[in-house]
C-alpha cells in the first residue's frame, strides 16, 4: 500500500468517530481537497507532491477529532508528527519539511472553490488572489 493509502486509512479510521454524518462527510470531503490542492500546488513549486498529499490529509484533523478550532494549526501539525512518527511513514527529514505556506494556500484553495457561488472569505483574499495569478486564473 502507499503511504498517502496508509495515512488516509488512519484518517478515515479518526474520523468514524464523529457521529454527525454531515459533519463528518463534510471533514473527508474537506481534507481529500486540501490534499488535492496541495499536490498541485507542489508540483507548481517543485515541491514533494507526496508530502503535500499526506499534510494535506492530516492538516485539519486535530480540530475534527477534538472538535476545537483552538489553536488548531499548531497542535495539528504536532498530532500529525505523532501520527507521522507512530506509523513510521517517513523519515525525520520527511515530517519535519515546512508544508506550512502549501498547506495554508491549499486551505483557501478548497475554501474559495468547493462552492464557487460564494464569496471569497474576507481573511482569504489576499492569498486568493495571489493564487490566482500564480495559477492563471481569473
Amino acid at each position: 500500500m502507499s503511504r498517502i493509502k496508509d495515512i488516509e486509512k488512519k484518517v478515515i479510521n479518526i474520523l468514524d468517530n464523529i457521529e454527525d454524518n454531515e459533519k463528518r462527510a463534510k471533514a473527508i470531503a474537506h481534507l481529500h481537497g486540501v490534499s488535492l490542492s496541495a499536490v498541485i500546488i507542489a508540483k507548481k513549486r517543485e515541491q514533494n507532491p507526496e508530502l503535500a498529499a499526506i499534510a494535506g490529509l492530516l492538516h485539519d484533523l486535530y480540530a475534527y477529532k477534538s472538535g476545537s478550532y483552538d489553536d488548531h494549526a499548531h497542535r495539528g501539525a504536532d498530532y500529525a508528527k505523532e501520527i507521522l512518527n507512530e506509523m513510521k511513514l517517513t523519515s525525520p527529514e520527511e515530517t519535519n519539511e515546512p508544508m506550512d505556506e502549501i498547506l495554508k494556500d491549499a486551505d483557501v484553495i478548497d475554501h474559495s472553490l468547493v462552492d464557487p457561488t460564494k464569496a471569497v472569505k474576507e481573511h482569504e483574499q489576499e492569498r486568493y488572489s495571489k493564487l490566482c495569478k500564480e495559477f492563471g486564473l481569473s
